[in-house]
């Protein structure tokens, strides 16, 4: 069994950047009912909002869930408490991100699509990284 140890800096983290309070969520399961992306997510969008609740930050982070959120509020919507899940999943993002656990290694990238890409696109595309 393995040990729970709540990351209470990262359940912050969190809340600070969504601007959400994660102990709102009641863990209903109205968010996934309605996710039209659920089916594509490795962990639902109530179980990652868990694992914020519990500090548990690597499982969240290895989760590849909030990158299929599509922000299209349906979540938000059903939630009887009015969290505001698309916040929270954007929050995961940036955590992801500013840790410099990169999705895409860049230096595998191929060179020609490089030379092709339109270079406002590029560095669209690479801003993210330049935490």
């Amino acid at each position: 069994m393995r040990r729970l140890s709540r990351n209470k800096d990262f359940i912050l983290k969190i809340e600070e950047i969504s601007h959400q309070s994660i102990a709102d969520c009641y863990q209903c399961g109205r968010c996934t009912a309605g996710c039209p992306f659920a089916e594509f997510m490795d962990e639902p969008p109530n179980r990652i909002i868990r694992y914020i609740q519990l500090g548990l930050r690597d499982d969240v982070l290895k989760a590849q869930s909030p990158w299929f959120c599509a922000a299209c509020l349906v979540c938000e919507t059903r939630c009887p408490r009015g969290v505001d899940i698309p916040r929270i999943m954007e929050a995961v993002r940036t955590v992801h991100l500013r840790a410099k656990e990169q999705i895409i290694d860049i230096d595998m990238i191929d060179k020609e699509l490089l030379m092709d890409t339109h270079p406002l696109l590029l560095m669209s595309a690479l801003y993210k990284y330049s935490y």
